[in-house]
């Protein structure tokens, strides 16, 4: 996969700014600009766009991994056309993953900070239920897809409840780290 960020025939080869030209496309496809932020600390900004220039495709990798697996749930006439991209959000806005289903195709990102890597799927498997639907909210027609997925993928199903919008916020549940920076910035 190229990654359409790095420009059609050009090879960046300083990890700095490769990291920073990645982050800068990322906020283009958040639904924000100010969603994809690494605190605006030069000293921080400066370690993760080195350690993202040298390590976002072996990330991006693992996370397309994990939504080939997901489109392996459905059959490919009824999957949708999504991307999935590893990027840091700002921790005011608290959340491990966003489907921007205003985009075409479809994008998916995950803070892959906020989670332990064995996490990753459940992140991935939230987002990808709100992409195939291309809806937001966590209504019934979300529990059947995340139920579908976690099903197909080994992953505990969701117990339908009364207060199943707020349930399904957090489903599969996964606890998040308290620094997301740290993972970015090479500290695991």
């Amino acid at each position: 996969m190229s990654p359409y960020w790095a420009g059609e025939s050009i090879i960046i080869g300083d990890p700095w700014v490769r990291g920073y030209k990645y982050l800068e496309a990322m906020r283009q496809l958040a639904l924000a600009p100010d969603m994809v932020d690494v605190n605006g600390n030069s000293r921080v900004g400066d370690r993760v766009y080195g350690w993202i220039g040298k390590h976002i495709d072996t990330v991006n990798a693992e996370l397309s991994a994990c939504l080939e697996a997901c489109h392996a749930c459905f059959h490919p006439e009824v999957r949708r056309r999504i991307e999935i991209w590893a990027t840091p959000f700002a921790e005011e806005f608290g959340i491990d993953g966003f489907c921007n289903i205003f985009l075409d195709p479809t994008v998916i990102l995950i803070d892959v900070g906020r989670t332990a890597p064995e996490d990753w799927l459940s992140v991935v498997v939230h987002e990808y239920a709100h992409a195939h639907l291309g809806l937001p909210g966590h209504d019934i027609r979300f529990f059947e897809v995340i139920s579908h997925l976690c099903l197909g993928l080994g992953l505990p199903p969701p117990v339908w409840q009364p207060d199943i919008e707020d349930y399904l916020r957090n489903w599969p549940y996964c606890p998040s780290k308290a620094n997301s920076l740290s993972f970015w910035m090479g500290y695991f």
